[in-house]
């Protein structure tokens, strides 16, 4: 594979980690509520997700890209419904009469609920695997054996998305650090609103 080409994939990784989604929303709505922690977990189970979805993708799992096809209604329903949940749950605590600040105590340390929250929502749209599968091939230098190739770009994109996502995680962590005294109840706010969007993103994607 030509660097050039190397590049350009590069390139094309950090442009998609870059666009709004139903991860992003996690990752941003449980880092402006909860910390850097929470957030880098959030990545950490998104990078999961991801990897599980890249990898049948590389494999060329027809299979299961089929399955995932046949029940994206399903998968994308089921994800869209428990971003909404989420942020409904958290809009309700924010209403809560002198709760602010609440709500990012009371998780403190639940690391595996984010880390379990980012692989659930980057499962739930199975539309990453199908476009993952027409995506990777662009990028085959047909002149070489496309199975190392495969694995090299599963290896990269995973490992792009999981950089970029970590950064605007650290970003905003320090934002919330310098805002959080005066403004936290209007940031979880945000953030619920964040995840309802996130939700309704996804039920409005369309195979």
């Amino acid at each position: 594979m030509s660097i050039d080409l190397l590049i350009a994939f590069i390139a094309a990784c950090v442009l998609l980690a870059l666009t709004p989604g139903p991860a992003m929303s996690l990752i941003i709505a449980n880092t402006t509520s909860h910390g850097l922690a929470a957030g880098l977990w959030s990545v950490a189970g998104n990078t999961l997700g991801f990897s599980l979805l890249v990898t049948g993708a590389a494999l060329g799992m027809t299979s299961v890209m089929v399955l995932m096809s046949e029940w994206f209604d399903v998968i994308r329903w089921a994800g869209a419904i428990y971003l909404v949940w989420l942020g409904v749950t958290r809009l309700r605590q924010v209403l809560k009469p002198g709760n602010a600040g609440a709500m990012a105590k009371s998780q403190v340390g639940q690391s595996r609920v984010w880390f379990l929250q980012g692989t659930a929502v980057a499962l739930s749209n199975p539309k990453v695997m199908l476009f993952l599968g027409a995506f990777l091939p662009q990028f085959i230098d047909p002149t070489l054996a496309p199975g190392p190739q495969l694995a090299l770009l599963a290896v990269i994109f995973v490992a792009t998305l999981t950089v970029v996502d970590a950064g605007y995680a650290g970003l905003i962590a320090r934002a919330r650090r310098q805002l959080q005294r005066r403004h936290l109840r209007t940031m979880e706010g945000a953030t619920a609103g964040l995840l309802i969007a996130g939700g309704l993103w996804l039920a409005l994607a369309r195979s």
